[in-house]
């Protein structure tokens, strides 16, 4: 059986989303790990004021594909960019385009979603559902096509505790869905929407279960694949260590706890937070194309990309005394609001109070210290965004699943020991410490484009900030000392009170440790 570099050599892949996040990390590795790949055709849409070839360019000037340039300088001669709209018919693909794809590519990935999660309905429809059934269409009429990998979510079906490696049947007929909102005016769509997506939280993983179903349907026309990772995050290895390119996701979260500027989020210390390294949801999805297509499966098998239920970590390893609090204070961020601290508490008042204490309050301080000096304010409304982020977290980060894993360990088991070794995929070995390290020197270097030789700077910054913090500390107690206990006998009596007491307990503790001694 031909390995996976040998299975992809000469062969012409699509990708969708190629653009994005993961889309970029797939194109890399490819490009890296089967450098005899003969052309990867990615569908790319145009933005106002930047032409397709320049989206393509600016993404392949990017440090991610470093070790790939200098292996091969010449690599972005197998890039061939389709134009390509995915809200538009046929997916705006031209009549030309359309006859060169059929006639020559032999593996589709499907990357291509909208992943927020307050997307409108019609929107997260177009995009997740109609886009996913063109494709499809697409697919079929592919002369030499062998596999049609389609990329979902572990949340897909996060309506249920105990999540398999198969595909549910759909909350709702997408055929019936599509056709019903088509006529819908935007705001009709929008106030039944809660009603619809009913158990799951939001459009995203409604439409990505819906988009499942429309897969499902083309099985016995297509070979097909599912992926289905969970929280992705920063890589593990390849690459390099910790490259993330995006605020997403825990991301975002720990970008605004290294700034000092997330100080409470509520979510449960012991549920798992179900990190996936991006370059593991990678490596599993080309092993997948090569075993849909060479083994040619009888029908759609799922993939749980997932680390909970084999090496999990936990949302209050975030916290002080945890992994990212304590890499942020090694490696802190540049011109950080605070020093890193974050409570994690699944209690809701004390949420609430958090927030009012250590995030409002400065807020407001901090943004009538703006006015003062004549600029806009600023720190409320970033305060008011990171709310609504941590709120869209919360049905996450307060509750477990359990994924079923045994396709993972199924497609493990049919690499040979060279392929294990490129194409990486067993979350065993991830050691969670050193990952959320390189994870947070990542943000640090490519989200917020920070250069490491600043760290002494920053940290003279984190000293001056905890100066600061100890003199309106005591200033504060100096306040109140003033205001409330000089001016009340009863409030001496029992200050004093205290003191001695503390004072007792110190010469017993002293005594004890001498007589012990």
């Amino acid at each position: 059986m031909a390995s996976i570099p040998e299975y992809y050599a000469g062969k012409s892949v699509l990708i969708t989303g190629a653009t994005g996040f993961m889309g970029k990390v797939l194109v890399e590795k490819l490009l890296r790990s089967c450098p005899d790949v003969k052309a990867l055709y990615i569908l790319v849409r145009p933005k106002a004021g930047q032409s397709m070839k320049q989206r393509v360019s600016d993404m392949m000037k990017c440090k991610l594909f470093d070790r790939v340039r200098e292996e091969n300088p010449d690599f972005h001669q197998k890039i061939v960019p389709i134009s390509s709209e995915l809200t538009q018919p046929g997916l705006s693909i031209s009549a030309a385009d359309v006859e060169r794809l059929t006639a020559c590519v032999n593996i589709v990935f499907h990357c291509a979603a909208t992943i927020r999660f307050d997307e409108p309905l019609k929107h997260a429809l177009q995009l997740n559902v109609i886009a996913t059934q063109q494709l499809l269409s697409l697919a079929q009429q592919m002369h030499h096509l062998e596999a049609f990998i389609h990329i979902s979510t572990a949340y897909a079906n996060c309506n249920r505790k105990h999540i398999d490696e198969i595909i549910y049947p759909p909350p709702v007929e997408p055929k019936k869905l599509i056709e019903s909102v088509e006529w819908m005016d935007d705001g009709i769509v929008r106030d039944i929407t809660p009603r619809l997506i009913g158990d799951r939280p939001n459009t995203y993983t409604y439409t990505k279960a819906l988009a499942e179903c429309v897969v499902q349907q083309e099985q016995d026309k297509l070979n097909i694949g599912i992926i289905r990772p969970s929280i992705v995050g920063a890589s593990w290895q390849e690459p390099f260590p910790g490259w993330i390119d995006n605020f997403n996701g825990p991301s975002g979260v720990f970008i605004a706890a290294g700034k000092g500027i997330l100080r409470t989020m509520r979510a449960n210390n012991d549920a798992v937070a179900d990190l996936i390294p991006v370059d593991v949801v990678i490596n599993m999805t080309l092993a997948a194309g090569w075993y849909t297509a060479v083994h040619r499966p009888k029908t759609a098998l799922v993939y749980n990309c997932t680390t909970g239920g084999i090496n999990p970590f936990h949302w209050g390893e975030i916290g002080e005394y945890h992994h990212v609090m304590s890499s942020f204070k090694r490696n802190p961020l540049e011109q950080a609001f605070r020093r890193p601290n974050a409570n994690i508490t699944s209690n809701y008042l004390i949420n609430q109070y958090w927030i009012l204490v250590s995030h409002k309050f400065p807020a407001f301080i901090y943004d009538l210290f703006l006015r003062l000096c004549g600029q806009k304010p600023q720190m409320m409304r970033i305060f008011n965004r990171l709310h609504k982020a941590i709120h869209l977290l919360e049905y996450f980060s307060s509750q477990d699943w359990e994924w079923n894993s045994e396709n993972m360990n199924m497609l493990m088991g049919q690499l040979t020991p060279e392929d294990r070794k490129t194409f990486n995929f067993d979350v065993r070995q991830l050691n969670w410490p050193e990952y959320i390290e390189n994870y947070c020197i990542g943000t640090k270097k490519y989200v917020l484009n920070e250069d490491m030789s600043d760290i002494p700077a920053a940290r003279q910054h984190l000293r001056k900030l905890r100066n600061i913090r100890y003199t309106f500390n005591t200033l504060l107690v100096v306040f109140i000392w003033r205001v409330f206990i000089a001016r009340s006998q009863m409030a001496r009596n029992i200050w004093y009170f205290v003191v001695s007491l503390c004072f007792k307990f110190l010469s017993y503790f002293r005594a004890s440790s001498t007589l012990t001694n």
